[in-house]
């Protein structure tokens, strides 16, 4: 129990009730008020804080809207318990996407319900309605802000919101190349990307080791390369994340052999120490996509792309508005609200903490295996034994809820190599997690 909790308002400004329901928010997420707690009468909180009672009923009402606790009548107010996912479900809904971790205390969960909440209650009616083709204006403004502190420049012009990173890419394929033009690549890549290749006639040519001297190698022997895709920070699949003189060098080759860029820049966000996007250093032709799926959220479908230039943002966004129309626009509206009073970088700095805590368990209960992983990253990529086939092991740790994907989900050129990809994120709580990690090594580890 936690009749005894008394927040400290010293210092703190705004609204009374709103302090005390920030101060239990904050309490709950640093983990003083587990889930279950009782919470202290309102009558009793209201004398000892020296404030009229309305304002502690206020309060409470405000936090209990917000998610964080439940009336039981006579009994008091308790901290709501997380909802548990059970394994069953986590095998389920496994669809192959690496998907992000959740947050602690349903802190995602409850900053959209609040942030939805006013922004019904505060924006404009336009929010609801069809946007603008590319985005409305003060959402690509917010973009530009975004990519700067990432260090990429952009006018307001030159940026689109799409319906999520996948979009983004399918428009820009759409609008940079033509069937039959072919992509450098690594050998292992995005499965996503993958599919639109094959769906739009493109060919992938997979490198071993995307740098200058491959680059121009492959250039020499295919005369139509058109583009170079990366992932260029904890790499989809391989968690490989490149330096700052191979951005460099592989910005200088693409201009060398006048080849686009398609940079999908889905987790440098989330690097501790986050290097400049290669786009940087050849702005006037790269395609530079941020999506808001693996820093924040999946369910936020939205993404900036930063165009090379004018007249390519215009053919982008057209392509963009055929095929998805536009991005959800209360949740652009969302993310820009976020962008603006520092929430995004709050809860990109939260994703970042809970994938650095899942990776150094991982760390831990994967000793003695053969992997490589980013120490912010929410995946590894796990090199096997002779002895274990990547799509077995996948199969057999289904049931566990840990989602585990065959090498040659993301193989090029017909490539094969005995590994496999393991997220780390999901719905899985620690103890899922570990119990699943400890299998993953059981069934990994040689005899």
């Amino acid at each position: 129990m936690a009749d005894g909790w008394l927040p400290d308002l010293d210092g703190l400004a705004g609204a009374k009730y709103a302090v005390i329901a920030d101060a239990l928010a904050a309490a709950i997420d640093r983990g003083d008020l587990p889930g279950g707690t009782r919470l202290p009468p309102q009558r009793d909180l209201a004398t000892r804080l020296g404030v009229d009672l309305t304002t502690v009923t206020r309060a409470y009402d405000a936090a209990r809207r917000r998610g964080l606790i439940e009336a039981r009548g006579r009994a008091g107010s308790f901290v709501r318990a997380p909802q548990r996912v059970e394994i069953a479900d986590l095998a389920r809904v496994d669809t192959g996407m690496n998907l992000p971790p959740e947050l602690p205390g349903g802190l995602l969960a409850r900053t959209i319900a609040e942030t939805v909440q006013t922004l019904l209650l505060d924006a404009s009616p336009l929010r609801l309605q069809y946007q603008a083709m590319g985005g409305s204006a003060e959402d690509r403004a917010a973009g530009v802000r975004f990519l700067d502190t990432l260090g990429l420049a952009a006018e307001p012009d030159q940026l689109i919101l799409a319906a999520g990173g996948q979009n983004a890419l399918h428009a820009i394929l759409g609008v940079a190349l033509r069937p039959g033009d072919a992509i450098l690549c690594r050998t292992f890549v995005y499965s996503g990307l993958r599919a639109l290749a094959q769906r739009m006639g493109l060919r992938l040519l997979g490198l071993e080791t995307l740098d200058a001297t491959s680059i121009a190698a492959a250039c020499a022997a295919e005369p139509g390369i058109r583009a170079i895709y990366l992932v260029p920070t904890n790499d989809n699949p391989t968690a490989e994340t490149l330096d700052k003189t191979a951005r460099r060098e592989i910005a200088a080759a693409a201009a060398r052999h006048d080849l686009q860029l398609i940079e999908d820049d889905a987790y440098g966000p989330l690097a501790a120490s986050p290097l400049a996007p290669v786009a940087a250093s050849a702005p006037d032709r790269s395609w530079y996509i941020a999506s808001a799926s693996k820093i924040i959220s999946p369910a936020l479908r939205v993404a900036f792309v930063r165009a090379p230039n004018l007249a390519a943002a215009l053919q982008l966004s057209a392509q963009i508005h055929q095929s998805a129309v536009m991005a959800p626009p209360l949740n652009a509206a969302m993310l820009t609200r976020w962008i603006d009073d520092g929430t995004a970088a709050h809860l990109v700095a939260a994703m970042r903490d809970e994938a650095a805590r899942r990776q150094a368990l991982a760390a831990q209960l994967l000793a003695g295996l053969d992997f490589t992983a980013h120490p912010q990253g929410y995946h590894l990529w796990l090199r096997l034994p002779g002895a274990v086939a990547p799509d077995d092991l996948a199969d057999a740790m289904r049931p566990t809820g840990l989602s585990v994907m065959p090498a040659n989900r993301f193989a090029t050129n017909g490539a094969q190599t005995n590994a496999v990809r393991v997220s780390l994120g999901g719905l899985a709580d620690d103890d899922q997690l570990a119990r699943a990690l400890r299998i993953l090594h059981g069934h990994a580890a040689t005899i």
